[in-house]
């Protein structure tokens, strides 16, 4: 089944794929009428800056099995096994932060939901867009990303293409990755920054 995969090489700190995420989790399920709700719908994927200041798409892995799952107390967490999604049950949710405690990817968070029970402060974190699944449609934050940094693949199909790419770079007349053009001038570009920086 398919995953959202995240390529952080390709990723340039954009955060559109924030935006999209809060509006596809907002009760109208559009930007232009999410930003006026209340309470105002908040991403759950997360875009966090590297050594060189390069973007890092952090989500949700629904691991298998899942810390936050085993961690939650009251039960609310539970894995959706059509689509192996880790989901949360607002209204079985307590707020204990226990999952939050157990996630090693520190992508749970804790705030009213304008898709949960009206004022009360829940855990929230990616459910891989289960209605826009539903629907027949790709993850948010996949269909908004143009430079292919989150991807919604089969696992092994990715893999594979993991593999054949570092197997292409290791051949003894390797090529440069085939990444869209500009990222590893930009990459370049933000070492070179940070190392000034560093040097001051």
């Amino acid at each position: 089944m398919k995953q959202v995969i995240v390529h952080p090489e390709r990723c340039v700190g954009c955060m559109q794929c924030m935006l999209a995420c809060a509006a596809a989790h907002s009760k109208t399920g559009a930007l232009i009428s999410a930003i006026s709700e209340s309470p105002r719908p908040k991403p759950r994927i997360h875009v966090g800056a590297g050594l060189y200041d390069e973007g890092f798409p952090n989500r949700c892995r629904h691991c298998n099995p899942a810390p936050c799952q085993m961690a939650c107390l009251p039960g609310a967490i539970y894995r959706q096994t059509t689509t192996n999604t880790v989901l949360i049950n607002p209204d079985v949710c307590i707020n204990c932060a226990s999952c939050a405690m157990a996630c090693p990817y520190g992508v749970i968070r804790y705030h009213a939901d304008p898709l949960g029970p009206a004022g009360k402060t829940i855990a929230v974190k990616c459910d891989n867009c289960i209605a826009r699944q539903h629907k027949g449609l790709i993850p948010a934050c996949v269909e908004v990303c143009k430079v292919g940094a989150l991807t919604f693949e089969e696992m092994d199909a990715a893999m594979k293409k993991k593999t054949d790419q570092v197997a292409r770079s290791m051949s003894a007349e390797a090529i440069a990755a085939d990444h869209a053009p500009g990222f590893s001038l930009l990459n370049t570009i933000k070492r070179a920054q940070k190392e000034i920086n560093l040097s001051r």
